[in-house]
């Protein structure tokens, strides 16, 4: 199969939130999504991006993407967190998202970023078996730890002013 890869345009947005609704149905949370185009486009194509994407195409169809931002870590200084690596599911398994991860992995290293990160389900062998096998280290006795907009809202209010 034959696609290109290439840095997203703003004008890829509706497809880039078109993807990550079709990563939330397969990551079991389809109801999760909340992000809007207004709030893609002014977060990674406004005056300072706070991500970038990457995507691969075939004639102008959008297949899947990649999408980072820099982070810095407190042990090793500038890295790159991997947020989402998708493609569509009729055209898993063709290569695609061996091209995207290829993209982002040379993106860091010519940045010279000292780690690229992110997360995998527990259940997503496939997934899991394609990282180690490129050498990355999936870590299992770590925890990811989020608060949540309602989470926040609750811990605000507990503290009375004490912030």
């Amino acid at each position: 199969m034959h696609f290109s890869t290439r840095e997203a345009t703003i004008s890829d947005v509706p497809e880039i939130l078109n993807l990550i609704r079709e990563l939330a149905v397969f990551e079991k949370s389809p109801h999760a999504v909340v992000v809007t185009e207004k709030e893609l486009e002014e977060s990674g194509f406004g005056f300072q991006p706070a991500f970038k994407c990457f995507v691969a195409e075939q004639a102008g169809e959008i297949l899947g993407m990649a999408l980072i931002y820099f982070r810095f870590s407190t042990w090793v200084g500038r890295t790159i967190h991997l947020e989402d690596l998708i493609v569509k599911k009729a055209h898993r398994g063709l290569g695609i998202g061996s091209a995207l991860y290829a993209l982002v992995m040379d993106y860091a290293a010519k940045k010279k970023v000292r780690r690229v990160e992110w997360v995998v389900l527990d259940w997503n062998q496939n997934a899991i078996n394609f990282y180690e096998k490129t050498g990355a280290l999936v870590l299992k006795d770590w925890y990811l730890a989020q608060m949540d907009e309602e989470g926040l809202k609750r811990f605000i209010q507990t503290q009375n002013g004490c912030i």
